[in-house]
């Protein structure tokens, strides 16, 4: 397999955005280099879409270079190396970089507020785009361990099964079992303080006080003989009622108090009293206010989830499927991730990531049919080429932002396939993902209880059903023309 330059290029994407010196920062992503671009007007698009390596670009509140997983991080690495600046995780901003922001903060709002008014838009940083934007900041770092700790449980599984059916025997396998339990369980039986962590880095905290916060909720000292009570219902507390949705709530008013202690408690004593007391208040409000409320909100949304699943059956498997598309397409879908963890920590499995995934697949047959049917457009097949082995693998922005988004007619039938594939995941209900990260193909390993089967077919019936509908449907005549068509 060919290695990537990722110097190479590093190299060319600077040279068709105006160089080092028109970036204020560099922002890694799972699949993208995210530029925060000084002056827009230097940005040479069309060339830096034809930089081998590139899979497409997407322009919002800042310039996003798709270049796939894995090479996205090491050629962020490489220009943060040729223009001497710290490369940041997805929406966290290091604290050097938040100072220098304060020093320009006039000449990059007069040329945010340019950029808006010659593209006739509104400032794309709305309130709830931030809250988007945190909630992926706070999970993108774990995804790796998602997957890493989701696969393990997922081979542990098997060799379960295995073991129960007589098919093999012996301690060696049970301290395999063992093993990889023991390190699945090393993220999920401790997610709560990785999120308290996470979050108190969004949200401008001391990491180590959102540790403690989320640590809070699995009530450790507190035993059966001398429970804590439900404030509103009069039951005892249950160890990690609330989950992730409290522990994110929790930490984010964390956040508020602890800088509003720095406000007025002395330096020579900062150290001693904002975290006792920031601890202390917080603590008691996330015991008798906030596991009660976010309990009783991940409980009941879990319920609903997984009642209209079990009564939609292929009808919401075809809504869900079809609408995952436009979701990703506007940054929604980052919403959903603490709705996957919540499921898997309630249920040991969310059934709603099998299905999402199908939208997709269903890019994948678009793609298939695209390639087939406008095969003299070499642009557009070379772009096919680049994109259609990640999209099968789940990884789906370069297919959306290269092919089926620009076409116009590729992209809905794309979300029609997604919906055909996301009917016959629902047709046959119980299709769980032990964890989130992965999607497509690369998904597999993960789906619980030996359903891999159904998984598997509602992937074939996305694909068939992409390609079907685009070939049909979806292919617009000037895109089967041998000039290339402008993406």
């Amino acid at each position: 397999m060919v290695k990537q330059d990722e110097k190479r290029i590093a190299k060319e994407i600077y040279e068709h955005i105006g160089g080092t010196q028109n970036v204020n920062s560099l922002i890694n992503c799972m699949t993208r280099v995210r530029i925060d671009i000084k002056e827009f007007s230097q940005v040479n698009d069309q060339k830096v879409k034809q930089v081998n390596g590139v899979l497409g670009t997407v322009e919002e509140d800042t310039y996003q270079v798709i270049l796939g997983p894995g090479l996205a991080a090491k050629v962020a690495n490489e220009m943060g190396i040729l223009a001497d600046i710290a490369v940041e995780e997805e929406g966290s901003p290091s604290e050097d970089q938040a100072l220098f922001s304060k020093d320009i903060n006039n000449l990059d709002q007069l040329t945010a507020e340019n950029k808006a008014a010659q593209k006739g838009k509104h400032n794309p940083q709305s309130p709830f785009k931030k809250v988007l934007r945190s909630i992926a900041s706070i999970f993108i770092p774990l995804i790796p361990a998602f997957v890493g700790a989701g696969i393990i449980g997922g081979i542990a599984s098997i060799f379960t099964n295995l073991l129960t059916a007589g098919v093999i025997a012996g301690e060696n396998w049970e301290y395999m079992v063992a093993i990889a339990g023991l390190i699945q369980g090393a993220l999920f039986g401790f997610l709560n303080i990785y999120v308290g962590i996470n979050a108190a880095k969004v949200f401008k905290a001391t990491e180590g006080l959102g540790g403690i916060i989320g640590g809070i909720i699995y009530l450790t000292s507190i035993s059966e003989e001398l429970p804590l009570p439900n404030i509103f219902t009069g039951e005892p507390l249950t160890a990690n009622q609330g989950g992730i949705i409290g522990v994110i709530f929790a930490v984010w008013i964390l956040s508020l108090v602890e800088k509003q202690l720095r406000k007025f408690i002395p330096n020579s004593i900062d150290i001693i009293v904002t975290p006792t007391i920031t601890l202390l208040t917080v603590g008691l409000i996330t015991i008798f206010l906030i596991m009660p409320l976010a309990g009783f909100i991940s409980a009941n949304l879990v319920g609903f989830i997984s009642w209209i699943l079990s009564v939609g059956g292929a009808f919401a498997g075809f809504v869900l499927g079809s609408l995952f598309l436009p979701m990703v397409m506007f940054g929604l879908h980052q919403i959903l991730t603490p709705v996957h963890v919540t499921m898997i920590e309630q249920t040991g499995s969310t059934q709603l990531l099998p299905i999402l995934a199908m939208a997709g697949a269903g890019q994948v047959g678009a793609a298939l049919a695209l390639w087939v049917k406008a095969r003299k457009n070499k642009q557009l097949v070379t772009m096919i080429k680049g994109a259609l082995p990640v999209g099968i693998l789940g990884i789906g922005e370069p297919l959306i932002y290269a092919v089926t988004l620009p076409l116009g007619k590729p992209f809905i039938t794309a979300c029609i396939g997604g919906g055909i594939g996301g009917a016959v995941i629902g047709l046959f209900g119980g299709v769980g993902a032990s964890a989130i990260g992965p999607s497509g193909v690369a998904l597999i390993p993960l789906i619980v209880d030996n359903l891999w089967w159904a998984y598997i077919l509602g992937l074939l019936a996305a694909y068939t059903g992409g390609f079907v509908a685009t070939y049909l449907f979806g292919v617009p005549k000037e895109a089967m023309e041998s000039s290339s068509v402008s993406l």
